[in-house]
């Protein structure tokens, strides 16, 4: 018996994105940048909350106390 793999939901969208015209693919990959920034944002603020991030500001505040900080 031959069995059909059917396909799955992200190939199914490729096969309708490599066939975008150039304006819509263009509008497509600005929307997944922009939603890709949205979480990357929600990650970091979640980190942050919990304390994950404190490691940071306290490193800058043994570099100051140092007066080894670099201008940006």
């Amino acid at each position: 018996m031959w069995h059909h793999k059917a396909m799955s939901k992200v190939e199914k969208l490729k096969t309708e994105i490599e066939g975008l015209p150039k304006e819509e693919f263009t509008e497509l990959v600005r929307w997944l940048s922009e939603k890709e920034w949205e979480r990357w944002d929600k990650e970091i603020e979640a980190d942050s909350e919990a304390g994950r991030l404190d490691f940071l500001v306290r490193e800058a505040l043994d570099e100051k106390a140092k007066s080894t900080l670099k201008d940006l």
